[in-house]
């Protein structure tokens, strides 16, 4: 009977010594995988963090190819007129076809043929009148006046927004190039000078063999007629 007990015992003792040896492990996990998930939580709150810089919002200043000292404003462009802490004389303007913009208490002034800055010192200089140190900042939200125009035989017939150093070839190119009845020989450009209309050859064959004579720089306004 005491061997039974005994027996009973020691078995009793081995299972439960069994059970906490099993019980180590499993905490073990529980406790190291509460430990990784803290370094995720970690790395979301970082991920956040940089998503909203304070200064996103200001940095965007118009068109990226202009600058304010030299960009020529022509008819067509947008323009952003921000008077500091005028709301009401504040606001977009677009360039009439006469050149002109429409302000409030300044009224119709010129726009076309001034920088921005020049427009600016303009507009400051008018509202002097009605406010005291007035600071007055212009900048060119779209640039539509810079265009040429192509007509006869190219593959798109129309107005060609002018990139800085434009040649009448790459004009062509971005027309979709000459047509198969287009005379390569007999190409011009029309340009307006002073109130009288200027004729410049252009020949497309000596153009493509890299003659520096054919490399004429385009003008806001230019042109180019393919025959």
């Amino acid at each position: 009977m005491l061997e039974q007990d005994g027996s009973f015992g020691m078995k009793y003792f081995y299972t439960l010594l069994a059970l906490m040896l099993l019980a180590i492990p499993v905490s073990g996990i529980a406790e190291g995988s509460q430990t990784a998930e803290a370094p995720t939580a970690g790395a979301a709150t970082s991920t956040q963090e940089p998503s909203t810089p304070a200064t996103a919002g200001p940095a965007v200043k118009g068109s990226p190819t202009v600058k304010p000292e030299r960009y020529v404003i022509g008819a067509d462009d947008s323009l952003q007129v921000t008077v500091w802490k005028e709301p009401t004389l504040s606001g977009t303007f677009p360039v009439r076809p006469d050149g002109m913009i429409s302000l409030v208490l300044v009224g119709d002034m010129p726009a076309a043929g001034r920088t921005p800055m020049q427009l600016s010192s303009d507009i400051s200089e008018r509202l002097k009148k009605y406010i005291q140190d007035p600071v007055v900042t212009v900048v060119v939200l779209a640039v539509n006046s810079q265009k040429i125009f192509l007509i006869g035989e190219v593959g798109h017939v129309g107005p060609v927004m002018l990139t800085p150093g434009m040649t009448p070839l790459q004009a062509i190119a971005a027309a979709g190039g000459l047509s198969t009845f287009a005379n390569e020989k007999h190409i011009y450009i029309l340009r307006g000078v002073a109130g009288k209309q200027q004729k410049i050859p252009f020949n497309y064959k000596k153009a493509l063999k890299g003659d520096s004579d054919q490399s004429v720089l385009l003008q806001p306004g230019d042109t180019i007629v393919v025959r």
